[in-house]
């Protein structure tokens, strides 16, 4: 039995750690002393995901020093943004454990993916890896089967990390396509806000299936500029994880669509929301790097400007729609 140490206590970390302490021992991270204090007398998450029970081996700590202590792996969910600053204070404890990490998108101002961030903060010396595909927390925790897969910088390491989180309903794959799967993690939370956004205009199941495809076109080409590999984007990291996000009903991302085609501001949206949607920074950082590249991304552009420069989601698919006729492989 291994220990690993959960950091990050929303929705999916929780389930994360809940799950994975079936098997293990977890401490389950977070920053906040008010929302540890909460779980322990709970031994739930009910801020996050309702009053689903905690078993014996897991246990809440607010401390990082002791979350660490006797762990022989972290498993990251803070949000893209906190990445950066969970990674110094690590470093700053003299830490060298591998590290997983199970949030996407793309640093805010840098556009840079998690694993660039680690590549600055740790180094190529030290294990590290991310988890990916499509998983809700919701259907994990009320023990759903579940498929993810993990990247990492050694093959080795991907395959023995992989062992030890898979099991019970959560079944894990393994690649070293690291940039791959941060870039399927990260561009599907944009896809599936135009996926709300095509749904809540009342398009219909065409447009959905067109849009979910030229996602992925679009994905592909994005993660083919920066090195990842094209087969990856056909596995559970890419097309599984578009699909599951573009039409689910627990997709935070999609519901900000349906909500902007409603004519609602962000600003309301993100208020109602209570949780992070990774999908409206990824959507700045991701067109940022992609003009940087060269690589074209129409959809992506469209959301971007209904997100951060007012333009309306009726006249962003619009403009979509207008774009002049080409063959489908471009």
């Amino acid at each position: 039995m291994a220990k690993i140490a959960v950091l990050g206590a929303g929705a999916w970390g929780t389930a994360l750690a809940m799950n994975i302490s079936e098997r293990h021992q977890v401490s389950l991270w977070a920053r906040n002393a008010g929302h540890v204090s909460g779980m322990r007398k709970a031994r739930a998450n009910p801020m996050y995901l309702g009053d689903f029970t905690f078993n014996d081996q897991l246990h809440i700590e607010d401390d990082l020093k002791t979350a660490l202590s006797g762990a022989d792996l972290i498993l990251s969910v803070v949000p893209t943004a906190g990445f950066r600053g969970m990674l110094k204070d690590i470093k700053a404890l003299g830490s060298q454990l591998p590290i997983i990490w199970a949030h996407k998108g793309l640093e805010p101002q840098t556009a840079k993916l998690p694993y660039e961030v680690v590549l600055e903060e740790l180094g190529n010396a030290q294990k590290w890896g991310a988890l990916s595909g499509p998983s809700f927390a919701a259907e994990l925790v009320r023990g759903l089967p579940t498929a993810v897969t993990l990247a990492a910088n050694d093959d080795g390491f991907a395959s023995d990390a992989a062992a030890l989180i898979h099991g019970g309903n959560l079944r894990v794959y393994h690649t070293t396509d690291v940039i791959g799967v941060s870039v399927g993690g990260a561009v599907k939370n944009v896809m599936a806000i135009a996926a709300g956004i095509s749904d809540g205009m009342g398009f219909g199941n065409n447009a959905r299936a067109a849009m979910i495809t030229r996602g992925l076109a679009e994905m592909t080409r994005f993660g083919v500029a920066l090195g990842a590999k094209p087969e990856t984007f056909m596995g559970l990291a890419g097309v599984g994880d578009l699909i599951l996000t573009c039409t689910g009903q627990y997709s935070r991302n999609r519901e900000v669509g349906l909500q902007l085609a409603s004519g609602k501001s962000l600003a309301d949206i993100l208020q109602g929301l209570g949780h992070v949607a990774e999908g409206v920074n990824t959507a700045r950082e991701v067109m940022r790097r992609a003009e940087t590249l060269g690589v074209d991304m129409p959809i992506t552009y469209e959301v971007n400007q209904a997100l951060s420069h007012g333009k309306s989601a009726q006249d962003a698919v619009m403009d979509l729609l207008g774009r002049e006729q080409k063959p489908e492989g471009v």
